[in-house]
């Protein structure tokens, strides 16, 4: 359940819109707005009827009656733009005695009846500290049944005034952390979807999921994501992004900087149209919260030589010109030897991953950005349409975006397989091998410990998703997959069994740990080294 706060002075402009049903002037109008909950007075004069303008109007005569009679406002500060100094200044105070917060559910999760959402709409206003449940006077408050909106999300809106019965002022103070808390509450209190306080991805509008169905094709911003972030994890440097991205099919034009064309600070990507269509746009940001150019720029190299030659593959794309370079890493058959090195880094990784704290969520999203990568290039060669290398790129990259990154320290240092998305899409083949096979064994296991560590934090919700994907999805794609050679042998017997990791994907996950509910990983045969190259190793596009 996701809340959404508001401020304002205009009690009566608030309830009119609420009750609109114009949805000519208003955009988000509905079609029977009702109350399902309210202060005691506001129950006793009004049922469940549709509310039209008059309604609102004495609706909010009511509430606002406290203030008016006792001729006290609540005040905020007045911040203004100021285009000569360019930033957001203090210019007075400003009346905000109206509090206004809508409590929306995810599309997918249907809508629930007016009598639930009542005992929501009571619990969330005691929890806020509007009631008399406070040990204060109460507010006077009001519900009301919005519906479903554009973008099929059914929801409330709960407009309280601030100013009590007894002319004492409610305070807000820390209202938005308290609001998420009393959500996430109230989700496990209900029975609803559990929304993370930790990671946040992007939800996708009823206009997008109706017409990726009227046209039988997978949504625009999914198709692109799994592509950019393929493309991105597998690229040492921002010019080779550009550029695979371009290979990968997509449109890419950058954002520039004020009165520049040569400071880039974003990017918007589109699938290529049919004739006589338009191309429809996405920026960086409406694809994942990782996807950010700046959060993909923490992960490439930097030099002023490189921004320069960025620049250039990023203007060559705006002008849709051919690419600058035309001999970069992205070109080069890497090395038979890169196979073994990834999977030898990919199993230290799985394994140093078990000793981080489950707190440590940069290191963490960190990990488990590359090991989405690497399925989401995976799926980019293999898969016409997507299929489980692409679920499960998705699942992953739950976990690779934080709902408030700067909030976290740096991740710590950790064997990088963020090279395995370069190895996977400069495959020549789409058949699959026993390179391939041992690889992702390793990258089957670092999922296991992004597993372990969701189910170990109490995240049931995350750790069942990634669980399912891979006993639905991920398990029967293995049973497909050549045997495996195991890491660093010079040769393999011909009947070398499929290692653990991969029977136990097949098996589902089934604990086999006695007393635990989290699945045993296999430990691998410890390498004679760990692969660490470094960033312009001989294989192209290796660790960052």
């Amino acid at each position: 359940m996701i809340p959404n706060i508001t401020r304002g002075s205009r009690m009566a402009g608030l309830m009119v819109y609420l009750a609109s049903t114009d949805t000519d002037k208003t955009k988000n109008a509905h079609t029977e707005p009702h109350l399902v909950a309210g202060d005691a007075a506001i129950m006793a004069w009004y049922d469940d009827g549709v509310l039209d303008k008059d309604d609102a109007l004495a609706i909010a005569k009511h509430l606002d009656r406290p203030r008016k009679a006792f001729g006290v406002s609540v005040q905020i500060k007045d911040m203004q733009w100021d285009p000569a100094r360019k930033e957001r200044v203090h210019v007075g105070y400003k009346d905000a005695s109206v509090w206004h917060c809508s409590l929306s559910l995810r599309a997918e999760e249907g809508a629930l009846t007016d009598q639930q959402w009542g005992d929501i709409a009571n619990d969330f206003v005691d929890a806020m500290g509007f009631t008399e449940t406070s040990g204060k006077a109460r507010c006077r408050w009001a519900a009301i049944n919005h519906g479903t909106s554009e973008n099929g999300n059914h929801h409330i809106h709960i407009a309280v005034s601030l100013v009590r019965e007894d002319g004492t002022k409610a305070s807000t103070h820390g209202d938005y952390k308290r609001a998420q808390q009393t959500c996430r509450e109230l989700e496990v209190k209900y029975g609803l979807e559990q929304l993370s306080s930790v990671h946040a991805t992007r939800g996708y509008d009823r206009a997008e999921k109706a017409t990726a169905t009227r046209d039988e094709r997978e949504m625009h911003r999914a198709s692109l994501g799994r592509k950019v972030r393929a493309c991105a994890t597998s690229s040492a440097t921002e010019g080779e992004f550009v550029r695979r991205a371009r290979e990968a099919g997509m449109l890419v034009r950058p954002r520039y900087a004020k009165n520049t064309t040569d400071v880039i600070v974003g990017y918007s990507v589109a699938e290529r149209p049919q004739r006589g269509e338009r191309p429809i746009w996405f920026g960086g940001g409406t694809l994942a919260s990782d996807l950010r150019l700046g959060a993909l720029r923490e992960e490439w190299m930097d030099s002023p030589q490189l921004a320069t030659e960025a620049a250039a593959e990023w203007n060559a794309a705006a002008r849709n010109k051919r690419t600058v370079s035309r001999t970069g890493p992205e070109k080069a058959e890497p090395p038979a030897q890169a196979w073994v090195d990834y999977t030898r880094n990919a199993t230290a990784l799985a394994d140093q991953l078990r000793a981080i704290p489950r707190d440590d969520h940069a290191t963490w999203a960190k990990a488990a950005r590359e090991v989405s990568g690497a399925f989401a290039a995976w799926s980019y060669r293999l898969e016409p349409t997507p299929g489980p290398l692409a679920a499960t790129a998705a699942e992953l990259s739950r976990t690779a975006q934080l709902r408030a990154p700067r909030q976290h320290s740096k991740p710590v240092p950790l064997p990088s397989i963020a090279g395995t998305a370069m190895l996977f899409m400069a495959a020549s083949s789409k058949n699959k091998t026993a390179a391939q096979t041992a690889l992702m064994v390793q990258l089957i296991n670092t999922a296991f410990a992004v597993y372990e560590m969701h189910a170990q934090s109490g995240r049931a919700r995350e750790a069942q998703r990634i669980r399912s994907v891979v006993e639905n999805q991920l398990a029967p794609f293995t049973a497909t997959m050549p045997k495996a050679v195991p890491v660093g042998a010079e040769q393999a017997p011909a009947e070398a069994t499929v290692p653990r990791a991969v029977d136990i994907a097949r098996r589902g996950m089934a604990p086999i740990r006695p007393g635990s509910v989290v699945p045993t990983t296999p430990t691998p045969a410890t390498p004679e080294t760990t692969y660490q190259p470094s960033r312009r190793d001989a294989g192209p596009g290796l660790d960052r």
